[in-house]
């Protein structure tokens, strides 16, 4: 029994089809709380069986809170996320906060605060894309050398979304990237009691998950989602446009691959992104406590 007197927030973070949402929900509704999404992708609105977003039998369970909430055309931040939880936390007085997700970067600011960087327009990161495109990792290191030293010599791996990130930055603000990071605004949980987890199943259930679900997604709506967000006639360097699926299925949709080779190249996809997620969790939150899915 808890005698803290403070208000609680559970962090829930895991690879892609590890059970997180399910966990989230199964406590929330014993609790009483609130559910906070903390995944980059499941923030925009078109895309809900593409992203694993929770179904309408799920939210009416418990109150769930930044799902489904930003438009496919905007560029969504974590710096607007993490703004975005701070009316969260005043909006439900004293409910227990289950945060769960698997955006590494939300957790960290979550924690450790995030930099107040202003926004970029997005045709200067359309163009900084367009500029790098064809540069190999050692071209990208020596141009954000260039621009950006401090970032660079953070960084083990310049790899193009924090390049594009650094860069576009610079140039829309005149201020390097590094600089904003080392004037970082606070977290969000001071004063909270806080408990950390990391859903982490066996390499071979994810596996095995990743691809029933993605399955199932092409059968129940994944389709009928991107056929939408085509008919938007967004600019293809927009996040929600680069959601694992997205791809694939625009591709079955023109004719360049069949429906099994859609699924097994954004099922594999995803098993990529899942290993991505896992070595980001065990770098960064290795003294989180770990547990396999129910």
């Amino acid at each position: 029994m808890r005698v803290t007197g403070r208000r609680r927030a559970v962090l829930i973070a895991g690879p892609t089809a590890s059970g997180k949402s399910a966990l989230a929900l199964a406590m929330a509704r014993e609790q009483g709380g609130v559910i906070v999404n903390t995944d980059s992708m499941q923030v925009y609105d078109t895309l809900r069986v593409v992203t694993a977003r929770p179904g309408q039998d799920e939210v009416v369970q418990a109150d769930h809170r930044l799902y489904g909430t930003v438009p496919a055309a905007v560029r969504f931040s974590t710096g607007q996320w993490l703004t975005a939880v701070h009316s969260v936390i005043n909006q439900t007085g004293d409910a227990p906060l289950f945060f769960v997700g698997g955006t590494g970067l939300y957790f960290d600011a979550l924690l450790n605060g995030f930099a107040d960087i202003p926004d970029v327009p997005a045709k200067i990161a359309v163009q900084v894309q367009q500029e790098i495109e064809d540069l190999d990792g050692a071209q990208r290191l020596a141009l954000l050398l260039r621009e950006d030293p401090v970032a660079a010599a953070r960084l083990k791996v310049v790899d193009p979304q924090r390049l594009i990130r650094a860069l576009a930055v610079k140039r829309a603000t005149g201020r390097t990237l590094s600089s904003f990071q080392d004037d970082k605004q606070a977290g969000g949980l001071e004063g909270f009691e806080v408990e950390r987890l990391v859903l982490d199943p066996e390499r071979d259930v994810l596996r095995a998950r990743i691809a029933e679900r993605f399955a199932a997604m092409f059968s129940g709506g994944a389709v009928e989602e991107v056929q939408a967000l085509r008919a938007l006639d967004l600019d293809p360097h927009l996040p929600v446009s680069k959601a694992i699926g997205v791809r694939e299925i625009g591709d079955w949709l023109d004719g360049i691959r069949t429906r099994d080779e859609a699924v097994a190249l954004a099922t594999i996809a995803t098993q990529q992104y899942a290993k991505r997620q896992r070595t980001w969790f065990r770098n960064r939150f290795g003294d989180w406590p770990r547990r396999a899915p129910d």
